[in-house]
């Protein structure tokens, strides 16, 4: 199930969303001219290793080029090929406008960096000897994903169901979107070795969660400013 778009219009233009766009794409096309890329030595400069911020582990000199905590955030910005790029974006591009628009624009940006770090954590104590980068934006946009279940539950997305031959387009409610894209990281984190690299299924998860429970607070807060406005239940 891939989303192509969605049906939830917004007051106001995502400015935020369009940056972080904008800055990842930027950091990717720095990653291609740079010689580190072809050896990997970028992804273990600027990714995020559990094993170095834990202190279990140190870099080489000739990899050692900002702190390990600061990893963090530049983590969220490298990505590991062009598919990976662009697979992140499109999930950015439909889904976090919306959140944007109901949160505003830094507390938004408060927001994805709190469920990128959110992600982070969910992964680096999931497996905290690994020495393998973790890099991508997937984390964040998982917590953006939470967001929108929370906020938007009955916004129609249009969606592409793969099936070969009998592919088809069609409009499902965000909630049955998203809540498959939640439980398909349990499954696939399950059926894989986290030891092996690849997918930070565990950056989703805890980015997710971390959407959910960040968003309930910031609708509190939002709500608390807006006592004399009618707020309708998303839910009903």
């Amino acid at each position: 199930m891939i989303p192509l778009k969605d049906d939830n219009p917004t007051s106001s233009k995502p400015i935020i969303t369009y940056c972080l766009i904008i800055i990842c794409i930027f950091v990717f096309l720095i990653e291609l001219t740079s010689p580190s890329y072809r050896t990997g030595e970028f992804f273990y400069s600027y990714g995020l290793i559990p094993s170095v911020l834990l202190g279990k582990l140190k870099l080489a000199p000739s990899m050692y080029v900002i702190p390990a905590y600061l990893t963090i955030i530049t983590s969220m910005f490298v990505h590991g090929g062009f598919m990976h790029l662009i697979g992140n974006m499109l999930y950015m591009w439909i889904f976090a406008d919306n959140i944007e628009d109901s949160l505003g624009k830094v507390k938004f940006l408060i927001f994805y960096i709190l469920c990128g770090i959110g992600a982070a954590m969910a992964q680096v104590f999931t497996d905290t000897n690994s020495q393998i980068p973790m890099v991508g934006a997937s984390g964040a946009i998982g917590g953006v994903l939470g967001a929108y279940l929370v906020n938007y539950p009955k916004a129609k997305i249009l969606v592409l169901i793969p099936f070969g031959f009998f592919s088809q387009i069609i409009k499902i409610k965000a909630l049955y979107v998203l809540f498959f894209w939640f439980i398909l990281q349990f499954i696939n984190s399950a059926l894989t070795n986290s030891n092996g690299g690849g997918v930070a299924y565990a950056a989703h998860i805890g980015g997710f969660i971390s959407g959910v429970i960040l968003i309930l607070f910031f609708n509190k807060k939002n709500k608390n400013k807006s006592k004399n406005k009618t707020i309708k239940n998303p839910w009903k």
